[in-house]
Protein backbone atom coordinates (compact mmCIF):
# COMPACT_ATOMS: atom_id res chain seq x y z
CA UNK A 1 0.00 0.00 0.00
CA UNK A 2 1.16 3.48 -0.85
CA UNK A 3 -1.14 5.76 1.12
CA UNK A 4 -2.05 3.78 4.25
CA UNK A 5 0.19 2.71 7.11
CA UNK A 6 -0.98 -0.17 9.30
CA UNK A 7 0.22 -0.82 12.84
CA UNK A 8 -0.89 -3.87 14.80
CA UNK A 9 -1.44 -3.18 18.51
CA UNK A 10 -2.30 -6.48 20.13
CA UNK A 11 -5.78 -7.40 18.94
CA UNK A 12 -6.57 -4.13 17.14
CA UNK A 13 -5.09 -2.29 14.15
CA UNK A 14 -4.27 1.38 13.67
CA UNK A 15 -4.76 2.60 10.10
CA UNK A 16 -2.96 5.89 9.39
CA UNK A 17 -3.82 7.95 6.34
CA UNK A 18 -0.52 8.88 4.73
CA UNK A 19 -0.78 10.88 1.51
CA UNK A 20 1.14 14.13 1.41
CA UNK A 21 0.86 16.88 3.97
CA UNK A 22 -2.93 17.05 4.10
CA UNK A 23 -3.98 13.47 3.24
CA UNK A 24 -5.97 14.56 0.19
CA UNK A 25 -8.13 11.70 -1.10
CA UNK A 26 -7.68 10.38 -4.63
CA UNK A 27 -8.80 7.22 -6.43
CA UNK A 28 -5.82 5.12 -5.36
CA UNK A 29 -6.35 6.06 -1.72
CA UNK A 30 -10.03 5.10 -1.98
CA UNK A 31 -9.11 1.75 -3.56
CA UNK A 32 -6.55 1.09 -0.82
CA UNK A 33 -9.11 1.94 1.87
CA UNK A 34 -11.69 -0.43 0.41
CA UNK A 35 -9.23 -3.30 0.02
CA UNK A 36 -7.72 -2.77 3.47
CA UNK A 37 -11.02 -2.72 5.33
CA UNK A 38 -12.23 -5.78 3.45
CA UNK A 39 -9.12 -7.59 4.70
CA UNK A 40 -9.50 -6.25 8.24
CA UNK A 41 -13.15 -7.35 8.32
CA UNK A 42 -12.18 -10.87 7.27
CA UNK A 43 -9.18 -11.22 9.62
CA UNK A 44 -10.38 -12.84 12.85
CA UNK A 45 -7.18 -11.76 14.61
CA UNK A 46 -8.22 -8.11 14.21
CA UNK A 47 -10.92 -7.27 16.74
CA UNK A 48 -11.13 -3.52 16.11
CA UNK A 49 -9.68 -0.63 14.08
CA UNK A 50 -8.58 2.92 14.85
CA UNK A 51 -8.20 5.30 11.91
CA UNK A 52 -6.07 8.42 12.18
CA UNK A 53 -4.15 10.96 10.12
CA UNK A 54 -1.11 13.15 10.54
CA UNK A 55 -0.56 15.96 13.03
CA UNK A 56 -2.90 18.83 12.07
CA UNK A 57 -4.61 16.92 9.24
CA UNK A 58 -6.86 13.89 9.49
CA UNK A 59 -7.76 14.56 5.85
CA UNK A 60 -8.44 17.83 4.07
CA UNK A 61 -10.89 16.04 1.76
CA UNK A 62 -10.81 15.20 -1.92
CA UNK A 63 -7.75 15.95 -4.02
CA UNK A 64 -9.54 18.45 -6.25
CA UNK A 65 -6.38 19.19 -8.24
CA UNK A 66 -6.08 15.56 -9.33
CA UNK A 67 -9.83 15.12 -9.77
CA UNK A 68 -9.90 18.15 -12.08
CA UNK A 69 -7.78 16.12 -14.52
CA UNK A 70 -10.30 13.25 -14.68
CA UNK A 71 -12.53 12.88 -17.71
CA UNK A 72 -16.27 12.30 -17.29
CA UNK A 73 -15.97 8.51 -17.09
CA UNK A 74 -13.10 8.64 -14.60
CA UNK A 75 -15.01 11.11 -12.44
CA UNK A 76 -18.13 8.96 -12.49
CA UNK A 77 -16.11 5.87 -11.55
CA UNK A 78 -14.39 7.79 -8.75
CA UNK A 79 -17.64 9.04 -7.24
CA UNK A 80 -19.12 5.53 -7.29
CA UNK A 81 -15.98 4.14 -5.62
CA UNK A 82 -15.92 6.95 -3.03
CA UNK A 83 -19.59 6.46 -2.17
CA UNK A 84 -19.10 2.70 -1.95
CA UNK A 85 -16.17 3.24 0.41
CA UNK A 86 -18.38 5.32 2.71
CA UNK A 87 -21.05 2.61 2.82
CA UNK A 88 -18.52 -0.17 3.37
CA UNK A 89 -16.89 1.69 6.24
CA UNK A 90 -20.29 2.37 7.80
CA UNK A 91 -21.02 -1.37 7.62
CA UNK A 92 -17.68 -2.37 9.18
CA UNK A 93 -18.84 -4.73 11.90
CA UNK A 94 -15.99 -4.40 14.39
CA UNK A 95 -15.30 -1.57 16.86
CA UNK A 96 -14.17 1.43 14.81
CA UNK A 97 -12.72 4.59 16.36
CA UNK A 98 -11.51 7.80 14.70
CA UNK A 99 -8.50 9.63 16.12
CA UNK A 100 -9.04 12.95 14.32
CA UNK A 101 -5.62 14.56 14.40
CA UNK A 102 -6.62 17.92 12.92
CA UNK A 103 -8.65 19.21 9.99
CA UNK A 104 -11.41 16.87 8.74
CA UNK A 105 -13.69 18.75 6.36
CA UNK A 106 -15.75 17.21 3.55
CA UNK A 107 -14.10 13.95 2.45
CA UNK A 108 -12.26 13.72 5.77
CA UNK A 109 -15.56 13.64 7.61
CA UNK A 110 -16.99 11.18 5.09
CA UNK A 111 -14.48 8.71 6.53
CA UNK A 112 -14.64 9.78 10.18
CA UNK A 113 -18.44 9.83 10.40
CA UNK A 114 -18.57 6.07 9.76
CA UNK A 115 -16.80 5.40 13.07
CA UNK A 116 -18.49 4.41 16.32
CA UNK A 117 -16.59 7.05 18.30
CA UNK A 118 -14.62 10.15 17.30
CA UNK A 119 -11.86 11.80 19.32
CA UNK A 120 -10.72 15.16 17.89
CA UNK A 121 -7.69 17.33 18.52
CA UNK A 122 -8.42 20.56 20.40
CA UNK A 123 -7.56 23.73 18.47
CA UNK A 124 -9.88 26.44 17.17
CA UNK A 125 -8.06 26.41 13.83
CA UNK A 126 -9.14 22.83 13.07
CA UNK A 127 -12.35 22.37 11.09
CA UNK A 128 -14.74 19.49 10.57
CA UNK A 129 -18.01 19.24 8.70
CA UNK A 130 -19.63 18.88 5.29
CA UNK A 131 -19.17 22.06 3.27
CA UNK A 132 -20.09 20.57 -0.11
CA UNK A 133 -22.89 23.09 -0.82
CA UNK A 134 -20.45 25.95 -0.25
CA UNK A 135 -18.13 24.56 -2.93
CA UNK A 136 -20.90 23.45 -5.33
CA UNK A 137 -20.56 19.68 -4.86
CA UNK A 138 -23.63 17.43 -4.67
CA UNK A 139 -23.92 15.42 -1.46
CA UNK A 140 -25.38 11.90 -1.41
CA UNK A 141 -28.46 10.83 0.54
CA UNK A 142 -26.38 8.26 2.45
CA UNK A 143 -24.11 11.01 3.73
CA UNK A 144 -27.02 13.29 4.64
CA UNK A 145 -28.52 10.42 6.66
CA UNK A 146 -25.21 9.68 8.39
CA UNK A 147 -24.75 13.34 9.34
CA UNK A 148 -28.29 13.59 10.67
CA UNK A 149 -27.85 10.36 12.66
CA UNK A 150 -25.19 12.01 14.80
CA UNK A 151 -26.29 15.65 15.06
CA UNK A 152 -30.04 15.49 14.45
CA UNK A 153 -32.14 16.30 11.40
CA UNK A 154 -32.59 19.99 12.16
CA UNK A 155 -28.93 20.75 12.73
CA UNK A 156 -27.96 18.63 9.72
CA UNK A 157 -30.31 20.63 7.50
CA UNK A 158 -29.01 23.95 8.82
CA UNK A 159 -25.33 23.05 8.59
CA UNK A 160 -25.53 21.31 5.21
CA UNK A 161 -27.39 24.15 3.50
CA UNK A 162 -24.98 26.69 5.00
CA UNK A 163 -21.94 24.59 4.06
CA UNK A 164 -20.86 25.07 7.67
CA UNK A 165 -17.53 23.89 9.02
CA UNK A 166 -17.28 23.52 12.79
CA UNK A 167 -14.39 23.96 15.18
CA UNK A 168 -13.76 21.14 17.70
CA UNK A 169 -15.80 22.76 20.48
CA UNK A 170 -18.81 23.20 18.16
CA UNK A 171 -18.44 19.63 16.90
CA UNK A 172 -18.43 18.34 20.47
CA UNK A 173 -21.43 20.45 21.42
CA UNK A 174 -23.61 19.07 18.59
CA UNK A 175 -22.46 15.46 18.92
CA UNK A 176 -20.42 15.24 15.74
CA UNK A 177 -17.44 14.19 17.86
CA UNK A 178 -17.59 12.61 21.29
CA UNK A 179 -14.31 13.87 22.77
CA UNK A 180 -11.94 16.79 22.27
CA UNK A 181 -8.45 16.44 23.74
CA UNK A 182 -5.00 17.95 23.10
CA UNK A 183 -3.43 16.77 19.85
CA UNK A 184 -0.76 14.71 21.59
CA UNK A 185 -3.46 12.77 23.47
CA UNK A 186 -5.79 12.00 20.55
CA UNK A 187 -4.42 8.59 19.62
CA UNK A 188 -3.94 7.59 23.26
CA UNK A 189 -7.56 8.40 24.07
CA UNK A 190 -8.76 6.57 20.95
CA UNK A 191 -6.85 3.50 22.09
CA UNK A 192 -8.44 3.74 25.53
CA UNK A 193 -11.88 3.80 23.90
CA UNK A 194 -10.96 0.84 21.70
CA UNK A 195 -9.89 -1.18 24.74
CA UNK A 196 -13.20 -0.31 26.38
CA UNK A 197 -15.13 -1.59 23.35
CA UNK A 198 -13.06 -4.76 23.24
CA UNK A 199 -14.10 -5.70 26.76
CA UNK A 200 -17.60 -6.36 25.42
CA UNK A 201 -18.67 -9.75 24.09
CA UNK A 202 -17.60 -9.74 20.45
CA UNK A 203 -20.78 -11.24 19.01
CA UNK A 204 -23.11 -9.07 21.09
CA UNK A 205 -21.13 -5.93 20.15
CA UNK A 206 -21.38 -6.73 16.44
CA UNK A 207 -25.08 -7.56 16.60
CA UNK A 208 -25.84 -4.40 18.59
CA UNK A 209 -23.80 -2.25 16.22
CA UNK A 210 -25.67 -3.73 13.27
CA UNK A 211 -28.98 -2.77 14.87
CA UNK A 212 -28.01 0.85 15.59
Amino acid sequence: MKYLQLTQKGNYTIVQLDRGKVNAINRQMVDEMRATFKQLEADDRVKGVIITGKPHYFSAGLDVIELYQYDEEQMSDFLVAFGSMHIELARFSKPFVAAISGHAPAGGLVIAITCDHRVMAAADKYTIGLNEVAVSIQISQNLVDAYAFWIGQGKASEYLLDGKLLNPAEALDCGLVQEVVPLEQVLERAEEKMKHYLRADEVIFKRTKAKV
